[in-house]
């Protein structure tokens, strides 16, 4: 209600102030026909005047508004995979059977092209990933998402991850399993069905973090290769890699 009260407000005083400057027009030159003759020109070049601020004005700003927000987005992803999404990507695919066969592929370079991102994001998705639940460690994996909990909090309260579902599922997905593990004292007593379900919620995790990761190496290769250099030297799936610049 408030909002429409301003509104009108705003509304009327910017009507009020035209009928003032009409009538001040008409005052020092008395010429009626000239009056209507602007008003009808200024109001043939309305629809082209919305056009423009619709169609153009308004596309710029909506798309400098988003390059903003992605790169507030990048930020948040550079935290959450240096505090807590690598170690916990480390750990995972560890235990993925089939982890040789996307593995070099995902030793990223820095003179990768946008098409070699594209055709890796394709790979992942024709992976077919797994996790060897048996010989998971949960307790350290229960660890793990303990200890990052707050951390974990902190990113999703913030605003500029409503615009990106991706990112705000993966960390819905560390969540629940967080939850899972963190109401469990251990797993040596879990039913078939119980085992099942954590390697569902396991799996759901380890999958979305390989996905946001690559995109998030995508965007680093794109925007920012000095910060694409320190994630090459940390890489989780390069067995090479070192924080050392050789």
């Amino acid at each position: 209600m408030k909002k429409i009260r301003w509104e009108f407000k705003f509304a009327f005083i910017l009507v009020s102030l035209s009928a003032v400057l009409y009538c001040t027009h008409f005052f020092f030159f008395n010429d009626i026909n000239h009056i209507f003759l602007w008003s009808m020109t200024a109001l043939a070049f309305l629809p082209i005047n919305v056009l423009i601020v619709t169609l153009f004005v308004n596309s710029i700003l909506i798309k400098h508004r988003k390059e903003v927000s992605l790169d507030k987005i990048s930020m948040i992803l550079g935290v959450f995979f240096s505090d807590g999404g690598t170690p916990l990507l480390k750990f995972l695919s560890k235990y993925d059977p089939e982890i040789k066969e996307i593995k070099k592929e995902l030793v990223v370079k820095d003179d990768w092209s946008e098409k070699k991102f594209h055709d890796v994001i394709r790979t992942l998705r024709k992976h077919n990933f797994d996790i060897d639940f048996k010989k998971v460690n949960i307790k350290r994996l229960r660890s793990i998402l303990i200890d990052n909990k707050r951390f974990f909090v902190r990113l999703i309260e913030n605003p500029n991850l409503l615009e990106f579902d991706s990112f705000t599922n993966l960390l819905k997905a560390v969540f629940h399993l967080t939850d899972e593990l963190e109401k469990r004292k251990g797993i040596k007593t879990s039913t078939k069905k119980d085992s099942e379900h954590l390697k569902k919620d396991i799996l759901r995790v380890y999958e979305a973090l390989v996905t946001e990761w690559i995109h998030y190496m995508f965007y680093l290769n794109k925007n920012c290769p000095y910060l694409l250099s320190i994630s090459m030297r940390t890489n989780p799936f390069d067995d090479k890699a070192s924080i050392i610049v050789k």
